[in-house]
């Protein structure tokens, strides 16, 4: 807005207007007192909010959600955490209901919203424990439905994009092609997790434990790890970036995105690799569900990809 030429006692962003006082802000008006001491009072509450508000709520419950939980996850969560205080901002825990959560919901994709609801469920139920509210509104609201990701990579485009990659993009590759792992728990790898019967995982997302079995192609990989990094055998990591650190997983994701636009294959994302390691595995006749550290083979049953109609057997006829 341009500078102010009368009411220059009035507070930032209030006008008095026939008769009102108005707080705009993003060109909106919010009639906040028809007194100049009622306004004052409505100014304060919008610009600094109290203790009892929505976005005090997430700042206060937020830091127990994310304890424990792997860097991926905090950072979605805290996504969540941030857009919900935006919308709810002028908001009480009280106030907030299930249909303005649905509302909140519809503004997004269906795994946005998803994780929306799972941040205010756990931040309701932080506050119900604590018996800053009487209810949890975010309880009675329907998840919506998602498509499983079916994307299955052909060999050919795998071999593609992995001519395409840096010599260390390649062995990242292989690694999570081999152990079936996800790409963080891969970037992690130190080298007192190459034991003698092979690497062991406690994987980020579940805590799930693990130990991925030597092959001759996964030792061979893990060999081409070390020769990577020359004699620099101080570092802990298999993987390190410059000077020892962990790589970033933003950074190998871009590189991986950018391989695989340089070698044409459409819609090929880091992730596809630990898909791609269960189904193989299931085909060669090995336990997809221990191998990607599932206890439970529905959920495998997501990242198997194999969509050939199987051949099956009916019981032949007892002799009679």
């Amino acid at each position: 807005m341009r500078k102010r030429t009368k009411d220059r006692h009035l507070p930032k962003c209030v006008y008095n207007k026939n008769g009102a006082f108005y707080y705009v802000k993003n060109n909106k008006w919010k009639r906040i007192g028809s007194t100049l001491a009622e306004a004052l009072r409505e100014y304060a509450a919008l610009v600094e909010p109290d203790a009892n508000s929505f976005p005090a709520l997430v700042d206060t419950a937020l830091p127990y959600i994310l304890k424990g939980r792997a860097d991926s996850t905090k950072k979605q969560y805290t996504r969540c955490a941030d857009r919900a205080k935006e919308v709810f901002s002028e908001f009480r825990p009280d106030q907030i209901t299930h249909g303005h959560i649905v509302r909140l919901m519809d503004a997004h994709s269906a795994a946005v919203s998803n994780r929306l609801l799972t941040v205010l469920k756990l931040i309701f139920q932080y506050a119900m424990d604590r018996e800053l509210v009487l209810s949890n509104p975010a309880l009675s609201v329907q998840r919506k439905e998602t498509t499983s990701r079916d994307r299955l990579i052909a060999d050919w485009e795998y071999d593609a994009v992995y001519n395409a990659c840096p010599p260390w993009l390649q062995i990242i590759m292989d690694l999570c092609y081999l152990t079936g792992q996800r790409i963080g728990d891969i970037l992690k790898i130190e080298r007192k997790d190459l034991l003698d019967d092979g690497i062991f995982f406690e994987q980020e997302k579940t805590g799930k434990r693990l130990i991925v079995g030597w092959t001759p192609e996964l030792r061979a990989v893990v060999e081409r790890a070390k020769a990577e990094h020359g004699k620099v055998a101080a570092f802990n990591l298999l993987l390190p970036a410059r000077g020892g650190a962990k790589r970033q997983y933003t950074t190998v994701w871009q590189q991986f995105s950018n391989a695989a636009a340089r070698a044409n294959v459409p819609d090929f994302r880091i992730h596809d690799l630990r898909a791609m390691s269960g189904t193989d595995a299931e085909i060669q006749g090995m336990d997809p569900t221990k191998l990607l550290g599932h206890t439970d083979r529905r959920t495998t049953q997501i990242y198997l990809r194999d969509k050939t109609v199987k051949v099956v057997q009916g019981p032949r006829k007892k002799a009679v």
